[in-house]
């Protein structure tokens, strides 16, 4: 006689709710398939002469798509650069560097391990637009972030420094010397001609 037909994971899971299956057509639908849907379905048809069961294994595949991306930098010379970037994807994504879309690769100045970027003393060649790449063997994905290197004497002309500082006797005053320079500026003090060194006034 026609035999019934049920369905059961392999693993002894129960079925998620969402699957459908039709016990007349033996037809098992997944619907909106996840990660966690991969492993091994049994179908087990039987009648009153004996039961038979049909085992398959569902495998699931994903392409990559970013956890995390690089975002512009805009950094002086002798700061340092890390960027970092991730997928996901089954099988996981493998990384690689694109330099103004010339392959990056590690050297003595240049750290690259997996999704990360690693310039610990930027110059001003260091400049241009970078590429994290993830692949799988579904899919190529990019993400994209400038890097900026900026040099410049130090400069007054946004935060100039008080030309006059009125003050009583007893009183404290402060003078702000605030440049915009890149690398940062080294700053130091003068009176007259006098340097000026720190002591308890």
């Amino acid at each position: 006689p026609v035999p019934s037909i049920s369905w059961k994971r392999s693993d002894g899971k129960s079925l998620a709710k969402k699957i459908q299956h039709n016990r007349t057509r033996g037809v098992l639908e997944i619907p909106n398939v996840q990660q966690e849907d991969e492993g091994s379905y049994e179908c087990i048809a039987g009648n009153t002469r004996g039961i038979n069961v049909a085992r398959g294994q569902l495998f699931v595949y994903a392409p990559p798509e970013w956890d995390k991306r690089i975002q512009n930098a805009f950094l002086s010379v002798y700061d340092s650069l890390f960027w970092e970037c991730k997928a996901r994807g089954k099988p996981s994504p493998s990384y690689s560097w694109l330099k103004n879309g010339q392959p990056l690769v590690s050297e003595e100045r240049i750290q690259i391990e997996n999704g990360t970027l690693l310039i610990p003393m930027l110059n001003l060649s260091d400049s241009g637009l970078y590429q994290c790449v993830a692949e799988n063997k579904y899919d190529t994905i990019y993400a994209n972030a400038e890097l900026r290197v900026i040099a410049a004497a130090p400069d007054f002309s946004r935060n100039p420094v008080k030309k006059l500082s009125v003050v009583q006797v007893g009183g404290e005053v402060t003078i702000g010397c605030k440049p915009s320079a890149s690398p940062r500026a080294v700053v130091s003090w003068r009176k007259g001609s006098e340097v000026l060194r720190q002591n308890k006034r």
